[in-house]
C-alpha cells in the first residue's frame, strides 16, 4: 500500500484525469491561465499541510514530499514551486532562518549546540541559490504552532508541572506522546522560546528548559535559585532511584542466604545475612539524606508562597495608601460635623413645614364650618315652621277675648264711592303711583312680607 493512501490525502486522488492535471508542472507564467495556476497551488498547499499534519510532524521536504505523493510510479512535477510559493506566503520557512528568528546566534555554543545541532542544515540561503535542494528542510508555520501549544499544555497537566525546569531527556521522555521525535521537538521548543514561553540553557554541558508557570505573562530568566532547586530536585531523584536498588540489593542477599542456609552452608548464609545488613544500613542512611532533602524542597515552597504573600500584601499596602492619601481624622470630623448640622437643619426645616400645613388645615376647618352656618341661613322657610293661626277668639292684653262674629263687627265699615272720575285726573293719579327703583328697594325692603321672616 503506497504512502499516499495510507494517510487518506484527497477523495479525488483515484481520479486519473484530475490527477493527471495535478501532476502537470505549472507554467512559467502565472497569467496566462491564472484560475488553473491558482487552483492547482491551492490543492498542493492543503495537500502538503494535511500530510505533515497526519504524520505528526511539522517539517518537510522536496525529498519527502515526492516520495509521499508517488503515484502509479509518477513524482508531481511542480512540488518545488509548491514550496517556494508557500516560502513566499509565509506558510514555511526553512529550518535555519526559523532558529536564526529566535536567537541571532544561532551558530554559537548558545543555541547551536542545544537545538540547532540534532537539524540537517543547509546553507542554499547564503549561497543565494533559488533551486529547492531535495534534503532541506522545511518548517511548516501553522503546525508548529499546534505543536508548541500541545507541548505547553502536555507539560502543564502533567505531574512535572510543579517543577519549572527539566532536562532535556527527560522532556523528550514526557512529550512522546507529542512530539513524534526530537527534531519536532526541538522546533516546538523554539516557537516557545519566541512565544517568551520557554527558555533553553545549557548548564554544565546538559541541556535544561525552563517552562513558564502558570499565572505568568513571559518566562523568566535562569536563577541561581531556579538551578539550586533544580539540583536539588536532581538528589532527590537520584537519591531515590539508588533507595530502589538498594533495596532489590537486600533482597537479593536474603535470598541467597536462605538458599544457602537450605544446602546446609550457615557460614556463608550468616556472611550473605551481614552483607543484606550492611546493605539496609546504607539505604537507611540514604532515606535520611532523603528526606532532608524533601525538607528544604518544602520549605523553598513554602518561601516561595510566603514571598506571593508579601508582595500581595505589599501591593495592598500601597493601594491602600494611595486610596487614604488625601484622607485625615480632622478632614473626617469636619465632614461629620458638616453632616450633623446640614442633618439638624433638615429636620427644623421639616418641622417648620408640618406646623404650616397644620394651622392651614385648622383654618380651613373654621371656614368649611362657617360656610355651612351660611348655607342654612339661606335656606326657605316651610310652612310648617311657622306657628299656627289661632282660631279661638282674638285676645289683646288687658281687654276681654272676642269672638269671630264680634271681631267683624268690631271693624269699620268700607268706604264706598262712585267711581265718576275723569280721565285727566285718573293719569294725574297713575303718575303718583309712579315709583322710582330706588323707591321700589325701599318699600320692598319695609314690605310687611320681610316683617314676616321668623327671627333666627
Amino acid at each position: 500500500m503506497s504512502n499516499a493512501t495510507e494517510i487518506k490525502l484527497a477523495a479525488e486522488w483515484e481520479d486519473d484525469e484530475r490527477m493527471n492535471f495535478m501532476f502537470s508542472d505549472f507554467n512559467e507564467n502565472r497569467d496566462v491561465n491564472t484560475t488553473d495556476w491558482d487552483s492547482k497551488m491551492d490543492f498542493w498547499t492543503a495537500l502538503v499541510i494535511k500530510s505533515c499534519r497526519d504524520r505528526g510532524t511539522v517539517c518537510v521536504s522536496l525529498q519527502k514530499l515526492n516520495k509521499t505523493f508517488r503515484r502509479k510510479n509518477k513524482t508531481p512535477l511542480g512540488l518545488a514551486t509548491v514550496i517556494q510559493s508557500m516560502a513566499r506566503c509565509g506558510k514555511i520557512q526553512r529550518e535555519s532562518e526559523f532558529a536564526a528568528n529566535v536567537d541571532c546566534g544561532w551558530l554559537s555554543w548558545g543555541v547551536g549546540l542545544l537545538l540547532v545541532k540534532p537539524l540537517k542544515w543547509t546553507f542554499s540561503t547564503l549561497l543565494g541559490s533559488n533551486q529547492v535542494p531535495l534534503e532541506e528542510s522545511f518548517v511548516v508555520i501553522e503546525l508548529v504552532k499546534e505543536k508548541a501549544a500541545e507541548l505547553l499544555k502536555m507539560y502543564r497537566s502533567s505531574g512535572s508541572a510543579s517543577r519549572s525546569i527539566l532536562s532535556f531527556p527527560e522532556l523528550c521522555t514526557l512529550s512522546s506522546d507529542v512530539c513524534a521525535g526530537e527534531s519536532t521537538l526541538c522546533m516546538a521548543l523554539l516557537q516557545l522560546q519566541r512565544d517568551k514561553q520557554v527558555t533553553v540553557s545549557l548548564h554544565e554541558g546538559e541541556k535544561i528548559v525552563k517552562f513558564c508557570q502558570a499565572g505568568q505573562d513571559n518566562v523568566s530568566p535562569v536563577s541561581d535559585v531556579d538551578m539550586g532547586i533544580y539540583q536539588l530536585q536532581r538528589s532527590e531523584k537520584l537519591l531515590g532511584e539508588r533507595m530502589e536498588k538498594l533495596g532489590l540489593e537486600a533482597d537479593k542477599c536474603k535470598e541467597e542466604a536462605r538458599a544457602l542456609l537450605r544446602e546446609g552452608k550457615k557460614s556463608q548464609a550468616l556472611r550473605c545475612l551481614r552483607g543484606s545488613k550492611r546493605v539496609e544500613k546504607r539505604a537507611d542512611g540514604l532515606f535520611a539524606n532523603l528526606e532532608s532533602i524533601r525538607g528544604i524542597l518544602d520549605r523553598i515552597a513554602q518561601s516561595q508562597t510566603d514571598k506571593k504573600v508579601m508582595q500581595a500584601y505589599q501591593a495592598g499596602v500601597s493601594a491602600l495608601r494611595l486610596s487614604l492619601k488625601d484622607v485625615t481624622v480632622e478632614r473626617a470630623e469636619s465632614l461629620v460635623d458638616q453632616i450633623q448640622e446640614l442633618c439638624d437643619t433638615q429636620d427644623e426645616v421639616n418641622q417648620t413645614i408640618s406646623s404650616g400645613v397644620t394651622s392651614t388645615d385648622e383654618d380651613m376647618d373654621e371656614l368649611e364650618e362657617e360656610l355651612k352656618s351660611l348655607l342654612d341661613e339661606s335656606k326657605p322657610v316651610s310652612v310648617s315652621s311657622y306657628p299656627e293661626v289661632p282660631t279661638n277668639g282674638l285676645r289683646i292684653p288687658g281687654e276681654p277675648g272676642l269672638g269671630g262674629a264680634d271681631l267683624l263687627s268690631s271693624l269699620p265699615a268700607v268706604p264706598y264711592r262712585r267711581l265718576d272720575i275723569t280721565d285727566e285726573q285718573l293719569e294725574e293719579e297713575l303718575n303718583q303711583l309712579t315709583l322710582t327703583d330706588s323707591d321700589f328697594q325701599e318699600k320692598k325692603r319695609t314690605s310687611p312680607a320681610k316683617r314676616l321672616e321668623p327671627a333666627q
